[in-house]
């Protein structure tokens, strides 16, 4: 393999697919990313056994080949390099030599027949979707998947094909996130998956806040979506998601209705003096005020007032502070309404001029 180019470009298809790539590996090849040159195209490809990255640079190629570089030293060596410098790169044998001006840089590789190999996800249908689109469907749930939890399905998020888009669902047993999208289906109506953690997080470091087309491609066992140059692939988790319908309260007969900047604020300024612990306080609603409380075992208080929309009997109720904070900041409308059955019931956070994003936050005792 031999090639010459502009250091952006080598490091462009790089930090794309880098994320993958632990520090601390099984394989020693996990460490490594797998670097192809065809004619006029560079193709690097990087794995963690359960998310498969893969971007490709269009650039003269003055000889193809296939090798496997290490990534992370690959990568401190191209940021360390002058701007727009031009780089050499010559593969021969399992040496790797990198150029540029008077630095020389002599790497270690390891064979590309010992990458693992890519599986073909047989696709069962796909969606079609902008990236903007899908990165904010993301935002408004991934927060509230579990971390580490027995329940390895809560470990991810539940991606949901409808009739007209997709549409998102999180929970760690105390709280739900719900939002939903318009999209483009060829999928069937209904088909569930579940994406891991790790998988989330790396799509959206790569979707751009752009109106670019993302595509989503659902197999069996694994999700693709396609971002222009860039493939992303993940594992399934294999499980039965809980019935998320029957958890969002449905006969809400008492609602408090706010300005979600003003009620967020007051939120966090409580929030200062809650138990480090449990992290709760208390809400209170009478004649349009909501009341927050908050207290912590030092005996100190925290106690904010906000005008709300609320003229039904005396309302009290305890929550987990940064529950409410995740869910007002995921939610963008100016005015929120916090939902109830009564005392004892579960809150359903929505805005008040849509219902695409919900969110449902259990009570706790205080």
């Amino acid at each position: 393999m031999k090639l010459e180019t502009q250091r952006e470009r080598l490091l462009k298809p790089l930090q794309q697919v880098i994320g993958v790539v632990e520090r601390r590996q099984t394989l020693p090849v996990l460490a490594n990313v797998l670097v192809t040159a065809q004619t006029e195209t560079l193709t690097m490809v990087a794995t963690d056994m359960e998310v498969v990255l893969q971007a490709e640079e269009h650039l003269p190629v003055e000889e193809g080949g296939e090798i496997t570089l290490p990534g992370r030293k690959l990568l401190d060596i191209l940021r360390a390099l002058p701007e727009e410098s031009t780089v050499h790169l010559h593969i021969d044998n399992d040496r790797a030599l990198l150029r540029c001006g008077r630095s020389r840089f002599n790497l270690a590789t390891l064979p590309a027949a010992d990458f693992p190999a890519q599986e073909d996800i047989s696709a069962e249908g796909e969606l079609r979707l902008s990236q903007a689109a899908l990165r904010q469907l993301l935002e408004r749930t991934h927060f509230a998947m579990a971390q580490q939890d027995v329940r390895y399905y809560l470990n991810g998020l539940l991606l949901e094909v409808t009739d007209n888009g997709l549409r998102a669902v999180a929970t760690d047993g105390h709280r739900l996130a719900y939002a939903e999208t318009d999209a483009e289906v060829t999928a069937k109506v209904g088909l569930q998956v579940i994406v891991p953690r790790k998988g989330i997080q790396e799509l959206l470091r790569l979707l751009d806040n752009a109106e670019d087309l993302a595509v989503v491609r659902i197999g069996a066992n694994h999700i693709q979506v396609v971002l222009g140059e860039i493939r992303f692939t993940s594992k399934l988790i294999d499980g039965r998601f809980p019935d998320y319908q029957r958890v969002i309260p449905r006969d809400t007969a008492r609602a408090i209705v706010a300005d979600r900047v003003v009620l967020r604020t007051a939120l966090a300024r409580a929030a200062i003096l809650s138990s480090d612990k449990y992290r709760g306080v208390r809400l209170r609603a009478e004649d349009h005020v909501l009341q927050v409380q908050a207290h912590n075992p030092e005996q100190e208080e925290a106690q904010e007032e906000v005008e709300v929309s609320y003229g039904d009997e005396s309302l009290e109720i305890g929550f987990n502070v940064t529950y409410l904070l995740d869910a007002l900041g995921a939610l963008t409308g100016e005015n929120v309404k916090l939902a109830f059955t009564d005392a004892n019931s579960s809150c359903l956070l929505t805005e008040v001029e849509s219902m695409a994003a919900r969110y449902v936050v259990m009570p706790m005792r205080l």
